[in-house]
């Protein structure tokens, strides 16, 4: 997981990518596989995606339908 530190800037973080993930599943609810074909040129790892997603679970703005479907969570 790369979180901004010394070496890492923001901008090559995780965190810097949680808007694009936040962006597409704001459209339309999708699998992880289609949001990572939407995102492939700007997530280059799979991995990332996994790390980005896990972080906006957590955080309460991204969950799973039925194991399958992620959504966004609307805020109320």
């Amino acid at each position: 997981m790369r979180l901004p530190d010394k070496v890492t800037p923001y901008k090559k973080s995780i965190i810097a990518k949680f808007p694009l993930v936040l962006e597409e599943l704001q459209k339309e609810n999708m699998t992880p596989i289609e949001l990572y074909k939407r995102l492939r040129p700007k997530i280059k790892y799979a991995s990332e995606l996994v790390d980005i997603l896990a972080c906006l679970h957590v955080l309460g703005k991204v969950d799973c339908m039925d194991g399958e479907v992620l959504y966004y969570i609307e805020e109320s």
